[in-house]
């Protein structure tokens, strides 16, 4: 849980992709260490972030469908510091094309960083890289994930892209015989996809021992479901609901209709065999989940759970719906599960997001874990007074507040669109006394930062005071979402020190790191 003593702390949300920079997309250079200076001079505590993997277009580029649950987003590699560890030339580095300041262009920015990559590989093992102690030492400690992953990416190169379960049967079910014959062909791609991931962890851990010097830790995400096309479902299918002759998903996740969608949302993801024929839990598919958690942590400092409620109980829609409104709740691993997780890790420092539709159970085990829910401001003014999402309705500190999530619509686009009703806007101008609709993102804001939860999360485009045309994610949809960038003049030592004002009169203002963690003991 968080502390319950007086540290309190806020910080901002911004992925990493919306980062600043001349590349079009955000990476893990120079903007970075600039963002996490920014923070520390706003008296800010957190950087939050949304899941890194390496994404696909096929998903629209979602970071909630990744191809890895452990790899890095190569697109993340900074293309600058490989020019100073001597792997590209500035000549490599002119052939930049113009790129948008606010929106990421996926495919050309894919195009362009893959020449540039395969250049630095080139360079990379012209100068001994491969045989190099660093890189040899990566490859053991990551050991059989980084090999499945390598494998899978050159896999889906040699067969243009498809599936894996569009694959010749034996590489598919992943037959001994056709997986060292494999290994072997491939030894070359093999490589370079674990260059890229030595790139992106070197340049990873740069930034985490840079936050931490600041006084930032880094709040991750991890998505409970994974892409059917990825490296983890290739390599553990006995984990998935799969059809063992077609091996296409049977089941697949998502939930029933919401505040977001009235057909629901079918998601598309594997459901999990949580458990044996015998009714035990899954050992192996338990084993992979605390492996798959000891690695994040070995990069993050706190990880938000997305879809906590998944683990009690998962809305299973069968794969040949083409809404989620005819699934059903299955029920999840329940406590049991984080219990063995604690007990191979220790306390996890989680945030459980817990939003939709939550029953009892998901309350009850979230609180006997200890772990701190989310409380979004965007949903507090569409009913009465006793809307759980209100400042005075929070009964436990332990808890984070945000103005808004990645799948909301900022702050001022929400006020002026119709999602915020007539009444909606009364009830939050009498509840923040705002007199400014000009001012009114500062006003929620003001509220996230005043009240009782021990974490307040801002989202970027909500503290610059952005429209619309910012949102970052629209739940429902599978084109045009995840591309906002924050141009590098919006970051002004004016919004800095505007920030930290109204931290540090609300108690929130960063303090020595030895008090900063979240407390996962109960202490």
């Amino acid at each position: 849980m968080i502390p319950t003593h007086d540290r309190r702390g806020s910080g901002i949300l911004l992925h990493i992709t919306s980062l600043p920079g001349a590349y079009g997309f955000g990476d893990l250079g120079a903007t970075a260490f600039r963002f996490i200076d920014f923070l520390a001079e706003a008296g800010q505590r957190y950087w939050q972030i949304l899941p890194f993997g390496p994404t696909n277009s096929v998903f629209g580029n979602s970071p909630y469908m990744s191809m890895s649950a452990f790899a890095g987003n190569p697109l993340c590699i900074a293309l600058d510091d490989l020019q100073a560890a001597g792997l590209l030339s500035g000549a490599n580095l002119s052939t930049t094309p113009p790129f948008s300041e606010y929106l990421v262009d996926f495919d050309a920015v894919l195009g362009h960083r893959n020449k540039l990559l395969h250049q630095a590989f080139l360079n990379f093992t012209r100068q001994g890289g491969n045989d190099s102690a660093d890189f040899q030492a990566f490859c053991c400690q990551a050991g059989a994930w980084l090999d499945d992953y390598a494998l899978f990416m050159s896999l889906k190169e040699q067969y243009r892209l498809k599936p894996w379960n569009q694959w010749p049967r034996p590489i598919a079910t992943r037959t001994e015989d056709s997986l060292t014959s494999w290994r072997v062909r491939l030894a070359g791609r093999i490589q370079y996809y674990k260059f890229e991931q030595f790139c992106f962890a070197s340049q990873w851990r740069r930034v985490h021992d840079y936050a931490t010097q600041k006084g930032i830790s880094l709040i991750g995400d991890i998505p409970i479901y994974l892409a059917n096309d990825s490296a983890d479902v290739w390599t553990n299918q006995d984990f998935f609901k799969l059809d063992p002759k077609t091996l296409e998903p049977t089941h697949v996740a998502g939930v029933p209709p919401d505040y977001f969608s009235k057909t629901g949302q079918r998601w598309g993801n594997p459901v999990y065999r949580w458990q044996m024929p015998d009714n035990t839990m899954n050992s192996r598919l338990l084993s992979w989940w605390q492996e798959r958690f000891r690695h994040l942590f070995s990069l993050l400092d706190l990880i938000r759970i997305d879809h906590f409620r998944g683990f009690e109980s998962y809305w299973e829609i069968p794969a040949n719906e083409k809404t989620a409104i005819n699934g059903q709740w299955i029920k999840g691993p329940g406590p049991e599960f984080f219990k063995e997780v604690e007990n191979k890790l220790g306390p996890l420092a989680i945030i459980a997001e817990d939003l939709g539709l939550i029953t009892p159970a998901v309350e009850k085990l979230r609180d006997d874990l200890g772990y701190p829910g989310m409380k979004v401001l965007q949903f507090a003014f569409d009913s009465d007074e006793t809307n759980p999402y209100l400042p005075h309705n929070y009964r436990d500190p332990n808890c984070v507040v945000y103005t808004g999530t990645h799948d909301n619509d900022t702050a001022v686009g929400w006020l002026l669109s119709d999602m915020a009703s007539p009444p909606a806007r009364r009830r939050l101008k009498k509840y923040a006394n705002s007199h400014d609709d000009q001012q009114i993102h500062w006003d929620l804001i003001r509220l996230a930062l005043a009240s009782v939860a021990k974490l307040a999360i801002i989202p970027l485009q909500d503290l610059l005071g952005f429209g619309g045309d910012c949102r970052m994610n629209l739940p429902g949809t599978s084109q045009g979402n995840w591309r906002w960038r924050c141009a590098p003049r919006f970051l002004t030592a004016e919004l800095s020190t505007r920030l930290r004002a109204e931290t540090e009169f609300y108690n929130r203002c960063q303090r020595p790191l030895q008090d900063d963690a979240f407390d996962t003991d109960g202490g």
